[in-house]
């Protein structure tokens, strides 16, 4: 199973960018997806997560401004950023608990990370 992001980049404070990641492989179900960050010499956090239901939840300092959706036909979660701050500045990584075809009876749950996209927010 493989988790690839797409949609980082630089972007002036208040501009917006929309994040992809998808999962593919040996999928049975993918439930909780989620959204993750670091900044430089600080620890990787929680930006938002999404259930297979739709159910969310954000970080405090993302709330109004960041939304988290899912494709689940597609296997693929985004993270729509508006009004960006500095602060919002670091790698962004995806996260998914996959349910993953170990045999054609068995299927088993992995935590997967992808690889990682930079976003900065500097004028």
């Amino acid at each position: 199973v493989q988790l690839v992001e797409s949609g980082g980049g630089s972007v002036q404070p208040g501009g917006s960018l929309r994040l992809s990641c998808a999962a593919s492989g040996s999928i049975f179900s993918v439930n909780s997806m989620s959204w993750y960050r670091q900044a430089p010499g600080k620890q990787r956090e929680l930006v938002a997560a999404i259930t297979s239901g739709g159910d969310t939840n954000y970080d405090d300092s993302v709330k109004g401004r960041f939304t988290v959706s899912r494709d689940n036909a597609k296997n693929t979660v985004y993270l729509q950023m508006n009004s960006l701050k500095p602060e919002d500045t670091a790698v962004y990584y995806c996260n998914a608990e996959v349910e993953v075809i170990i045999t054609p009876t068995y299927v088993d749950e992995y935590v997967y990370w992808g690889q990682g996209t930079q976003v900065t927010v500097s004028s």
